[in-house]
């Protein structure tokens, strides 16, 4: 009797002239998602179809008919592949499934008080996206060409460019990838989610996942290999060779967490290590993650995709998911009408990481505090303290001696110094150079340099390590994590050295905003920052007669109406539209936003301000067309039809223009029209006290925005519940945008 042969399966793949015509057919049918989507197969195959990979021969066959593809025309050969490892894989599935639940089922960060469950009906994972094309800081020139904020935005990161794809749809794109991001990213979660999609099956369900710590990887017991630490994941019984058959058959997805994470001491053992799995499993996957700017140039056969920051609608996801588990949806309704309301948070919650830290207090508060930088330093306390203790990450002996309290001195004592150097990207000597001014100063601290210098380097790569609030973010050079925890230390270091003079003076730079808000909230009264701010605005503007007139007639106005808004009010609306300064009076909101509806107030300013804009648009008729008389008999009806006593000089001035349907207004035009014009402007000042042509400066324009800008920052931190007297806030709001003779003569100077 012959002996039986193992039962097989043939497969099929595209040679490359065969992927060039699938790649026109797809391009005359759609997508490959929609592909996927009409044959009711699993994007993988997909990928792997186009991919040039072997795919079953009866689905690549299903797949040619629908691209109208000759099978014969495309095919590159057939593979037979042995029935057994089928069977090897769905064993090794069930087997792994348990440990693979276990370590990825669940995530706990920070100070949550238990794990939470991360896939499922009550699970918090969120979707994450993927930025394929990757632009990033990779060298020291290259930062500090580009470091200025604007370059980077309020989260301080390189910029990057190419369109967000799904985390799933990179994966399934590429056999080797390396998934960077920032600290607190998601890059961990992102991979225990890949672990539980593809142990439950919706995910590569004819492979087995592996889920590995690098951390753990490198420090257990004999330092094994990466194929034999592999086999700890099953139960007792595996052998290390039938890993090895797993998978050199392609047959693996080996996701490998936290390289950033590795000891220097470690590091070269594990990238050995790693180098030599992939190399000898070359169609088996890996997905591996990194911090940004950690570990570079180190695997040329990995792709290497970062990690997006949350938008708008993932970050609504996270939320609904959170209170979700909690039980608690309305909490999520309120958690997302106030982040809409707070510009500022909301830039926060664009990190996986501080939108847990978000979602932690107002699980707990029911509301943000209404003092931001409470919020901050509840979040930079939870770092400090917890950040490194759930990692597992090791502290340095040096890093050690300073408490929590003096490593927010520290961090303090740096985001000053380089806040006002516009140092956002600091290169490693000189931020060791700044420790070492911190810590030269502690009790028991060696102050012999090169001690310093180690020390200090010591304390820069254990604050980037356990809590990631300095970041490498390419060799060498660091910087914070975020733009707002900079700014955040800035004021913390400014309130505890009590250095508010040296503040006042960066009233006019929009940079400083954040600190002045922050400065004024942390403060126990803020009296006297806050009336130096105001001095100080008022003499930025003392020296200039011009604007000092315009500041004159703005009072004027104001006195000049009759409205039951307060006197601050209808002087800010004034300001504002004579200005056109384009910022919707956003002074006289901040002051009072309810005084903007009042129709009393709208119909005695709007009359005066929409004249006057009238009356600009006449002057501004330098040559004729055919609108320019049906402009002028409007606006002249208009003036007309308001004022009795001094309606009758309107009139004149009305009997002077031409009739419509005479001829030659263009001639008309030529010879008055340019003193008619200017006539009615005189009017306007002597009767209505508007259309005073300032003609100010360049120079002076510039100095009345940056007059009006830091107004505004005044009265925004008198709004951020900083605690601050009756009478000075008073004070303040009374003498807001007065001439500063009238100051003088009030007192308020």
């Amino acid at each position: 009797m012959a002996e039986k042969r193992p039962s097989t399966q043939t497969t099929l793949q595209l040679s490359i002239e065969g992927g060039h015509k699938a790649d026109q057919a797809l391009l005359m049918y759609g997508t490959k998602a929609s592909l996927a989507a009409e044959l009711e197969m699993s994007r993988t195959t997909i990928t792997n179809f186009f991919a040039r990979r072997s795919v079953e021969q009866a689905k690549f066959k299903k797949i040619c008919r629908e691209l109208k593809l000759k099978v014969e025309e495309v095919i590159e050969a057939a593979v037979e592949v042995d029935r057994g490892i089928e069977e090897l894989v769905k064993k090794l599935r069930v087997a792994i499934q348990p440990s693979i639940k276990e370590d990825c089922g669940t995530m706990q960060v920070l100070d949550m008080g238990q794990p939470i469950e991360l896939t499922g009906d009550r699970g918090i994972y969120t979707n994450v996206n993927i930025l394929e094309k990757l632009t990033r800081l990779r060298s020291e020139r290259e930062v500090l060409q580009n470091c200025e904020i604007e370059e980077f935005g309020r989260l301080g990161l390189g910029r990057t460019i190419g369109k967000p794809i799904p985390g799933l749809e990179a994966v399934q794109m590429h056999k080797r990838l390396m998934v960077l991001g920032k600290p607190g990213a998601g890059k961990t979660t992102f991979l225990k989610y890949l672990a539980m999609q593809c142990v439950t099956g919706r995910f590569a369900a004819d492979s087995v996942p592996f889920f590995v710590t690098l951390k753990d990887f490198a420090e257990a017991p004999e330092q094994p290999s990466l194929v034999k630490y592999l086999v700890k994941s099953l139960p007792k019984g595996w052998a290390i060779e039938t890993i090895e058959q797993l998978l050199a058959a392609g047959r693996a997805i080996v996701l490998l967490d936290g390289l950033d994470e590795v000891r220097e001491e470690d590091t070269r053992r594990v990238i050995r290590e790693v180098r030599s799995t992939v190399n000898g499993a070359r169609e088996s996957q890996f997905v591996m993650t990194c911090r940004i700017a950690a570990k570079e140039y180190l695997f040329a056969q990995f792709t290497e995709v970062e990690v997006a920051d949350f938008d708008d609608q993932q970050i609504k996801m996270f939320v609904e998911n959170w209170f979700r588990s909690k039980n608690d949806l309305s909490k999520a309704e309120r958690f997302m009408a106030r982040l809409k309301d707070d510009e500022a948070i909301r830039e926060l919650a664009a990190s996986p990481l501080l939108l847990t830290l978000l979602c932690l207090v107002f699980g707990e508060e029911g509301d943000f505090p209404s003092n931001r930088s409470d919020l901050y330093g509840e979040g930079v306390k939870v770092l400090l303290k917890k950040w490194d203790a759930k990692r597992n990450i090791q502290r340095d002996d040096q890093y050690k001696k300073l408490d929590v309290q003096r490593r927010e001195d520290l961090l303090s004592y740096v985001a000053l110094q380089t806040f006002r150097e516009k140092e956002y990207f600091v290169k490693q000597r000189r931020m060791e150079g700044y420790i070492a001014d911190f810590i030269s100063n502690l009790r028991d601290v060696d102050p012999d340099p090169e001690s310093l210098r180690m020390d200090s380097e010591i304390v820069l790569k254990s604050i980037q390590a356990q809590h990631g609030l300095l970041v490498e973010r390419a060799r060498g050079i660091y910087s914070f994590s975020h733009l707002t925890f900079q700014e955040y230390f800035t004021a913390r270091e400014i309130v505890f050295t009590n250095d508010i003079e040296h503040l006042v003076l960066q009233i006019h730079q929009p940079r400083w905003r954040e600190v002045f808000l922050l400065t004024a909230g942390m403060m126990r009264n803020a009296d006297e920052l806050l009336l130096m701010m105001k001095r100080h605005i008022d003499l930025s503007v003392k020296d200039d007669p011009k604007l000092q007139e315009f500041l004159q007639w703005v009072d004027r106005k104001t006195h000049s109406v009759k409205a039951e808004a307060k006197s601050v009010v209808v002087r800010t609306y004034y300001f504002d539209r004579a200005l056109d300064l384009n910022r919707t009076l956003a002074l006289a909101s901040a002051l009072d936003d309810r005084a903007l509806d009042d129709h009393a107030l709208d119909r005695a300013l709007d009359l005066d301000l929409d004249l006057d804009h009238a009356l600009d648009r006449a002057v501004a008729l330098d040559r004729f067309h055919d609108r320019t008389f049906a402009r002028l008999h409007t606006l002249v009806f208009t003036l007309t039809a308001q004022r009795s006593e001094f309606q009758c000089q309107f009139k004149q001035l009305s009997d002077r223009l031409p009739n419509q349907s005479q001829k030659n207004l263009k001639q008309w035009w030529s010879t008055y029209g340019k003193q008619w014009t200017e006539d009615l402007r005189q009017i306007m000042i002597t009767h209505r006290d508007i259309g005073h042509d300032w003609q100010f400066t360049n120079k002076q324009k510039q100095c009345i925005q940056q007059y009006y800008d830091a107004n505004l920052l005044l009265v925004q931190c008198l709004n951020s519940n900083c605690y601050v007297s009756r009478h000075v806030r008073q004070s303040i709001e009374d003498a807001l945008l007065l001439p500063y003779e009238k100051l003088k003569i009030e007192n308020v100077e």
